[in-house]
């Protein structure tokens, strides 16, 4: 492990952090300019007056200008910022003026085939040492894993700060398995990504003074995507597919869950509900906080499963597995019966906060 470049990638990702902190208001700024406001005009709204959107500005640019004053212009960091800008500007435009899905989806295309263009494409997965070739599949594959992940970062981001905190602690677990798999270029592109959605989260936290709509969540899904594909996907593991799996299993499994419950009802795949998994948790009768507390913890978790699938035996990584199914097992018991809560110590009733969830464009719909 070089201790150096560790510490020199922990003060880009603070330097990162800092531009993305100081650039935030400039961005609420920008959101009152083009009126791309979160307008409470209907039951699915906690907040009472109006916020700003287009907070992921400060996102993009702190890691735009980060990334070219300490990273090398490799392949990766061009299909990121090339294709997360096309991202960004999609997301920009339906902030404002609420595109159709399908128009988003043609920009999310577009932006997945800037990648397959440059050759970061998933044309393999290793199991047992067994080495699958997907061929004339790798480019469909590539396409449905960019723009899978990237709606379910933006699928997620229903509570304030739950997308862009599930999706630095996603950043930190990738940082770290490239870090110790000695892809030293990779970990220093990702602490930026990180260190840029921590120096948003402190106007993003509850109670929220800014969102960053779609702008933020489409990006940091989309840059997700393709370092996930170019340091995950082509690693040499034992699975190398469980690795991505286990790490984004939270948004992921959150919108399979939510297109396959709407189309079971016949209901339309995009249309916004109020079923996902925080919304659940709030029904149960935790409040904003304590939801946004206990999805991190998930995350964090899942993180971590996911590095130990890289560094230790496939038993070892497998137990570590059971061990936390158990632990979840544990912690869902708990949280099921309001008594056990109470007494778990959970305090579910605060008087200064909504028991109902923070949904702001956590969906394809429109403010």
């Amino acid at each position: 492990m070089d201790i150096n470049k560790l510490i020199y990638g922990i003060g880009v990702a603070v330097f990162a952090g800092l531009i993305a902190f100081v650039l935030t208001p400039l961005a609420s700024l920008i959101a009152h300019k083009t009126k791309a406001i979160d307008v409470p005009n209907d039951n699915r709204r906690i907040h009472k007056v109006p916020i700003p959107l287009l907070g992921g500005l400060a996102i993009w640019a702190a890691f735009v200008i980060t990334s070219l004053l300490f990273c090398e212009l490799n392949t990766t960091l061009k299909v990121v910022l090339i294709g997360g800008s096309v991202i960004v500007l999609a997301g920009f435009l339906d902030d404002i003026f609420d595109l159709n899905f399908i128009l988003k989806f043609a920009f999310e295309i577009g932006a997945a085939f800037v990648a397959v263009a440059l050759n970061v494409v998933i044309d393999h997965i290793d199991i047992f040492s067994h080495r699958i070739e997907f061929g004339v599949l790798s480019v469909p594959i590539t396409v449905l894993w960019i723009v899978g992940l990237t709606n379910a970062i933006n699928l997620i981001d229903g509570l304030d700060g739950l997308a862009c905190g599930v999706s630095a602690i996603c950043c930190l677990s990738l940082m770290t398995i490239s870090f110790l798999m000695g892809m030293y270029e990779y970990a220093m592109m990702l602490a930026i990504l990180a260190g840029s959605c921590f120096g948003f989260l402190p106007f993003n936290h509850y109670p929220a003074r800014i969102f960053m709509g779609d702008t933020g969540s489409l990006f940091l899904g989309y840059s997700l995507a393709i370092f996930s594909i170019q340091g995950l996907f082509k690693m040499h593991a034992v699975i190398s597919f469980v690795v991505p799996v286990f790490l984004f299993a939270l948004p992921l499994s959150d919108t399979i869950f939510a297109f396959v419950r709407r189309l079971v009802k016949r209901q339309n795949p995009f249309k916004a509900d109020k079923l996902h998994l925080h919304h659940r948790l709030m029904k149960m009768g935790f409040n904003q906080r304590q939801t946004v507390s206990i999805l991190y913890a998930i995350s964090g978790l899942l993180g971590t499963t996911s590095v130990m699938y890289t560094r230790e035996s496939i038993s070892k990584s497998s137990l570590s597995v059971v061990v936390c199914v158990i632990l979840l097992g544990i912690y869902l018991w708990i949280l099921k019966d309001p008594g056990r809560r109470i007494r778990a110590g959970f305090d579910l009733h605060l008087p200064h906060e909504e028991e109902k969830p923070n949904d702001t464009k956590n969906d394809f719909e429109s403010k």
